[in-house]
């Protein structure tokens, strides 16, 4: 299922890099779950919270067997779209049946490589289907990532809404109190990543990447380079 500012297709390069000095129990923890592309390809303790309650009401269900639907009428997706009821069908018909993954952004339409009507209903299903064995055992929690309660010395993954970039469904995005609170993180303990266009003093850049990326029909894509940043607590000490 597409998300906004999905990781799928850089798992294979950021995972290693996030992993490399993983140890036996030590908990894998994913404070903007979203999508779900990172963690479902990890094993071993893990923790994903979202501060958007339809995103883990979706992989919960997925997670425990659900198995969403291939068909979704236009008169279905108005109906969800005025309810938006915390709920899996609600929350797979706003994300994976909408214009770029926008929770109801619009009724997705489109052709495929052939000229025939994609049927973005059963994409996004097989797309959740993918993921359901590798959720198995995770725990997911609906909250803010700073109400999140992380076992001591984990490792941190965030992929928080970019600065400059359009907000998710949970309204405006707060940078300088996140980037506060992943100081924080460090300091007691926690190996951090956050993925990111930018970042403050101290932070450093592991990965980077050109991305060309657009969730506005009307205009064309915009080029930046997305970048995976870590701190060393050292960095702190004078």
């Amino acid at each position: 299922m597409k998300y906004v500012g999905s990781k799928d297709r850089h798992t294979k390069e950021l995972i290693p890099i996030i992993l490399s000095e993983r140890v036996d129990g030590q908990f894998y923890v994913e404070p903007f779950l979203g999508g779900a592309s990172m963690i479902s390809r990890i094993a071993g303790n893990r923790i994903g919270s979202d501060a958007n309650p339809h995103v883990i009401a979706l992989w919960r269900a997925v997670r425990d067997g659900w198995v969403p639907p291939t068909e979704v009428s236009e008169e279905e997706y108005k109906l969800a779209k005025d309810e938006k009821v915390v709920d899996a069908l609600t929350a797979f018909i706003g994300f994976a049946c909408s214009f770029a993954a926008k929770w109801f952004g619009g009724y997705a339409r489109g052709k495929d490589s052939k000229g025939n009507a994609r049927n973005y209903a059963a994409e996004g299903s097989r797309g959740c289907m993918k993921k359901a064995a590798g959720l198995a055992g995770a725990d997911l929690i609906s909250c803010s990532y700073d109400d999140l309660r992380i076992p001591p010395n984990s490792i941190i993954y965030c992929d928080p809404p970019y600065l400059g970039t359009q907000g998710y469904v949970t309204g405006s995005f707060d940078h300088e109190k996140f980037w506060l609170w992943c100081d924080d993180m460090v300091n007691i303990g926690h190996k951090v990543f956050v993925s990111e266009y930018q970042a403050p003093d101290g932070w450093i850049s592991v990965w980077e990447r050109k991305v060309v990326s657009s969730l506005d029909k009307n205009t064309g894509g915009k080029v930046a380079v997305e970048r995976l940043f870590t701190k060393d607590a050292r960095n702190d000490q004078g």
